[in-house]
């Protein structure tokens, strides 16, 4: 459960770490085209690749006594995939620290052919914040930096009002507490500006409240981030994450460039409505922010981390301090906002607490494409979904998948069950900020 933010908050200790890792990919016994068997990480070529990740596949015979029903949740799955305001869309499942279900569903490209699979790599937008967040923890970890050290002793190009840096400290920007009025030179940022120019116009602003006192979403500030990556280890933020994350924990198709995605086996295109659009660069250039590419397998290593199950990758100790709740959010009036009750925002990541279970996540939007991430980290369960258009559809699997394993009543959070299928959730639903 979430403890109240303030001086000393504490946690509960995680569970210890569960199982050997990939329990299996779930396989219906009529298998449908896009229900392709993801690799395995233990396929893996890169030296050093946490051993925790490798296991087999389970076969479609076995059943294990799960809380989730994954017969009927890939049912449901299927159907909303169908939907008009859907293009593609894949889903992964962790329960009791195992890997128990990844699938794709739906194409690549509306009106396409080529299917959603396991390995098809998607933009995460958001989501990468937490990437950052795990970065610069094991930075501090290291005694590299201090969360606590103000920003500006690390000759950032960030310049607040009045000289906020001096005051905003790293833990700060992390967990958006600069004073900035929120998304602060987004709209200069989508317009092709600089980002590094961006953040020092920032001081030119109206300030919302001083440093450390209020929550103000951030992209342009929160990207000072990869520019204190780079100063303190001297190499470029994409390579430091690859080397310290996405290598070692068997990503193999996770990248931090617009090349990186479309260079991809397979990618899903992006889409507003059913309309592909192309893929800009413009959150690519604050990779911090919202720069990270992969597919759903990759997304599935990515929260075992989180869970604390790759302990030689990211340290209880360093999941302990980003988890942690630092200041207060806005309740949103979307779906899932009221569903999940106030939050709080940690180190790159929200705080939950869902009918006495703190859960911690995030959720993401960049043009074309949407994304969200939710586990318990004191039973190792969890969700991510990942899908190439603006619908707002999917941000209800995670509400479906939650509703199962707490045993609850189930609600048809996908709007399938209506006439007509139901109508999908608003594209703003999923709370991205």
């Amino acid at each position: 459960m979430v403890r109240k933010i303030g001086t000393g908050i504490k946690r509960q200790p995680k569970a210890a770490a569960i199982g050997g890792g990939i329990a299996g990919i779930f396989l219906t016994l009529a298998v449908a085209p896009g229900l392709i068997a993801a690799r395995s990480p233990a396929q893996a070529q890169q030296p050093g690749v946490y051993a925790g990740t490798r296991s087999g596949l389970i076969s479609s015979a076995f059943r294990a006594p799960y809380k989730v029903d994954y017969e009927r949740l890939d049912q449901r799955l299927r159907l909303a995939a169908s939907k008009p305001d859907m293009v593609g869309m894949a889903v992964a499942v962790i329960e009791n620290g195992e890997i128990t279900f990844v699938q794709g569903y739906g194409t690549t490209t509306a009106g396409g052919s080529e299917p959603v699979t396991p390995n098809t790599v998607f933009r995460w937008a958001s989501l990468s914040k937490g990437v950052a967040a795990t970065m610069v923890g094991l930075l501090a970890d290291e005694g590299k930096l201090s969360l606590d050290e103000p920003v500006a002793k690390f000759n950032t190009t960030l310049k607040l009002p009045a000289g906020g840096e001096q005051l905003a400290t790293v833990a700060d920007i992390l967990s958006h507490r600069v004073g900035l009025p929120h998304n602060s030179n987004d709209n200069l940022l989508e317009s092709g500006a600089d980002p590094k120019a961006l953040r020092m116009s920032l001081a030119k602003l109206s300030a919302a409240c001083a440093p450390n006192t209020c929550h103000s979403y951030q992209n342009v500030a929160f990207d000072t981030a990869s520019e204190i990556v780079e100063r303190v280890t001297g190499q470029s933020y994409q390579n430091e994450v690859r080397r310290r994350l996405f290598a070692p924990l068997g990503m193999q198709n996770a990248s931090l460039t617009r090349a990186g995605l479309m260079s991809a086996r397979s990618w899903a295109r992006p889409h507003v409505g059913r309309r592909t659009v192309e893929v800009n660069d413009n959150y690519y250039r604050v990779p911090a922010a919202g720069g990270v590419n992969s597919s759903i397998m990759d997304m599935a290593l990515w929260m075992r981390a989180q869970m604390g199950l790759a302990p030689q990758v990211v340290p209880e100790r360093v999941l302990d301090t980003i988890h942690q709740a630092r200041v207060n959010t806005e309740r949103r009036g979307t779906m899932f906002a009221r569903a999940m009750g106030p939050s709080q925002y940690a180190l790159g990541w929200r705080d939950y607490t869902y009918q006495g279970h703190w859960l911690v996540g995030h959720q993401g939007a960049v043009m074309g494409y949407r994304s969200t991430i939710l586990f318990d980290p004191e039973t190792k369960s969890g969700v991510a979904v990942l899908w190439n258009s603006q619908s707002g559809r999917p941000s209800g699997v995670q509400l479906e998948v939650l509703e199962m394993l707490y045993g609850q009543p189930r609600t048809d959070w996908l709007k399938i069950d209506g006439p007509g299928g139901g109508s999908a959730a608003s594209p703003d639903d999923i709370a991205a900020q």
